[in-house]
């Protein structure tokens, strides 16, 4: 007995509501989820205007700093996100199934191991018996060993103190610690608002590269939309390194720093976007060496693993 035309009628609408939900799927538009920390990745793509006519969609989320956004994306949370090479290197080392696929290199120099101005310290050595605050895991604890191994300084001869920022500058301004082991902006704030000396700047001491991460399900799902987000990253920087008055401008009204913090800080970083070559990975493979000696990684790591090269096109130089 044949079904009731009525029947018939909604079975039809199924299976054709079937056939149709994959094609809807297919057409739904790719949305890359991006975190972010504040003044930093989504400021720069918006103020230099490269997110004009996007053809995908992009949801972003708010970090306090590189170790929350990447436990977020190694959780599946995110997409993308953006930090320092320690950062990164740190929570690759430790299982995250995370790949670097963008760089950008600004100074070195935007690092430095700050002291108050009337200081006694005036040399690196001068630190022995002093307490000095910087981050764990990332550029400020690397800074300070770093520094104390060029000037034979002992690890165990000067007070090691592991504080994020937030609570390092409250050490740092009250006199709890001695110095500061930290990175722009914080660097200029201290020295601009707070009349902080530069004991000893980054530079031949640490690494200085920012990493653009993806989580490994989103480079095999949304690369087309990645490889076309890094095109628009590396627009940006070439934008803001001649506009960086323009660029600290509209930081300064979104994150409330003061504007001659921000200006001095991209005066001194003056970020380039720059390609995942063999060199890179070869620096950041000495800098991971360095990194197991001064307690920031448990074991030793493969660096060229960490980095998915396919990205790098033509314009990524």
């Amino acid at each position: 007995m044949s079904a009731h035309p009525r029947r018939r009628d909604v079975m039809a609408l199924a299976a054709a509501s079937a056939i149709f939900r994959p094609a809807l799927a297919a057409t739904r538009p790719t949305v890359l989820r991006i975190g972010n920390q504040k003044g930093g990745l989504r400021s720069l793509l918006e103020s230099s205007g490269v997110l004009a006519d996007l053809p995908y969609g992009l949801e972003w989320a708010e970090f306090a700093a590189a170790a929350p956004l990447l436990e977020a994306l190694n959780a599946g949370s995110l997409d993308l996100g953006y930090q320092g090479d320690l950062a990164f290197l740190t929570s690759f080392a430790a299982g995250a199934p995370v790949r670097a696929i963008g760089a950008a290199r600004p100074s070195a120099s935007a690092q430095a191991i700050v002291v108050k101005e009337g200081s006694p310290i005036r040399g690196v050595a001068d630190l022995r018996g002093r307490k000095v605050a910087g981050n764990r895991g990332g550029w400020g604890q690397y800074l300070i060993r770093s520094a104390l191994k060029q000037a034979g300084v002992a690890p165990d001869e000067v007070g090691i103190t592991l504080l994020p920022p937030s609570d390092a500058s409250l050490a740092f301004r009250s006199g709890a610690v001695d110095a500061w082991a930290v990175w722009d902006p914080y660097v200029s704030m201290e020295v601009l608002q707070f009349g902080a000396r530069v004991l000893v700047d980054g530079r031949g001491l640490t690494p200085a590269i920012m990493l653009v991460s993806a989580h490994e399900d989103a480079i095999a799902a949304k690369r087309a939309a990645l490889d076309d987000f890094l095109g628009r990253f590396r627009a940006a920087w070439a934008w803001a390194d001649g506009h960086i008055p323009e660029y600290a401008r509209y930081n300064a009204a979104l994150t409330g720093l003061p504007e001659p913090v921000l200006r001095r800080t991209y005066e001194t970083e003056r970020s380039r976007p720059v390609a995942l070559t063999p060199a890179l990975i070869d620096e950041l493979q000495a800098a991971a060496a360095n990194a197991l000696e001064f307690g920031l990684l448990r074991r030793p790591l493969e660096v060229r693993s960490a980095f998915d090269t396919g990205f790098s096109g033509p314009g990524a130089a």
